[in-house]
């Protein structure tokens, strides 16, 4: 199997030569499409190298893949695909910083009675509705830099007095980011993130070198809030399927408990 030649092959094959910016030929072409002289002149690479490249003989880079995502015109889809397929990571993505889906944050705002938020790499809060920042923080207060969950639970003494229970939360957030990091090494991000923290936080300096990890999906969470007391919280991660690199967080408690009529209290302050 040969999945990434055979995608490469297949769009090339389906590009119309004036699309990609050839000039129009006299006769009949003999191929449909692109040759793969033409694919790789116009991505600046040697032809031996993009056939090998086809072949499944050779691997790409990350400079050559935007190359030729830009070459064969690939919609976002097919790029996130083409990357995907080499096993690279596609840095635009990193460039342009990530942005909650517009259906998520919709998803949010009709969450009346139930605190959620919008998590993206390394917990990077993307978006969130207006009871997640009345039971946590005003997450907008903070630059995109700080906006992101290990940050608050390291640095912010809100969240440290908010968790009963903060240094089994903090510790298995790192465990959580840590075991993300295996599929994105040297992430600009990460790097950046896991420096600042490193600075002067013995905790986390402790926990990161540990190299414990986890795949935290649901639990039970115990809170002591400054408003309504003390709730306890069943949160659990969902992953969009039409942006898996989001997962959507809610906070729930069971019908007519003290926690559920908590989070009730809470929604009538701020509607």
């Amino acid at each position: 199997m040969n999945e990434l030649g055979d995608f490469l092959r297949a769009r090339r094959q389906g590009l119309d030569p004036a699309t990609a910016g050839l000039p129009a030929s006299g006769g009949r072409r003999r191929v449909n499409g692109l040759r793969r002289e033409e694919v790789a002149q116009l991505a600046s690479i040697s032809p031996d190298f993009y056939a090998r490249l086809e072949q499944g003989r050779r691997q790409a880079s990350g400079a050559v893949l935007k190359a030729l995502a830009q070459v064969l015109h690939l919609n976002d889809d097919e790029r996130r695909y083409l990357f995907d397929l080499a096993g690279k990571d596609d840095d635009r993505a990193v460039a342009h910083g990530q942005a909650v889906r517009p259906e998520l944050q919709r998803l949010l705002d009709d969450f009346s009675y139930v605190p959620a938020v919008v998590l993206g790499h390394f917990t990077d809060i993307l978006g969130w509705n207006p009871l997640a920042a009345a039971l946590f923080v005003d997450f907008g207060r903070y630059p995109p830099a700080q906006r992101n969950f290990l940050w608050l639970l390291m640095r912010e003494p809100h969240f440290r007095s908010l968790y009963v229970h903060w240094e089994d939360m903090a510790r298995g957030c790192v465990e959580q980011v840590r075991m993300e990091a295996a599929h994105r090494p040297g992430h600009p991000r990460l790097t950046g993130l896991v420096n600042e923290l490193s600075d002067g936080d013995e905790d986390f300096r402790r926990w990161w070198r540990d190299h414990g990890v986890a795949a935290h999906a649901l639990g039970t969470k115990a809170f002591r809030h400054p408003v309504v007391g003390e709730l306890s919280l069943q949160w659990s991660n969902l992953v969009s399927a039409f942006e898996p690199d989001q997962q959507l967080v809610t906070l729930t408690a069971e019908a007519g408990t003290s926690s559920h009529l908590a989070l009730r209290r809470l929604a009538a302050r701020i509607a």
